[in-house]
């Protein structure tokens, strides 16, 4: 059963170097689990709910493939400067606001091609759907 995402999730990038962080901004009247914010689809916003991972090896990425071709062909990864999408899917049930949830099972793609993922939760217990 996913879990609810919250305030301090660890988050991953299938190009990023490192793991990020999820910061969860209240709007409205803020929802916790536990104390922490939830989370919904809707935080996605690059270096405000999603912290870069590092560096970033995508040829996509316009600064890679540049530093790349500067190193004859030799994949040269820069700095992580994620351009994501919503969250999806969302849950189905259950509501942050007026936007579903973010279940743990939630992914983010961002337009360098990565594939964002949530290793941990923020939290061990609250099931959501």
């Amino acid at each position: 059963m996913p879990l609810q995402t919250c305030m301090g999730a660890t988050l991953q990038c299938s190009f990023g170097a490192a793991p990020s962080s999820l910061i969860v901004i209240p709007k409205g009247i803020p929802v916790s689990v536990k104390g922490m914010l939830a989370a919904s689809i809707m935080d996605f916003a690059p270096l405000v709910n999603i912290l870069p991972f590092g560096t970033c090896s995508s040829l996509a990425n316009p600064t890679v493939a540049a530093a790349t071709a500067a190193a004859s062909g030799v994949l040269t990864p820069m700095p992580c400067i994620p351009v994501t999408t919503p969250w999806s899917p969302g849950a189905i049930k259950t509501k942050i606001g007026i936007f579903p949830a973010l279940p743990n099972t939630s992914i983010c793609n961002c337009s360098w091609g990565g594939v964002i993922k949530i290793n941990y939760a923020g939290q061990a217990t609250v099931n959501v759907s």
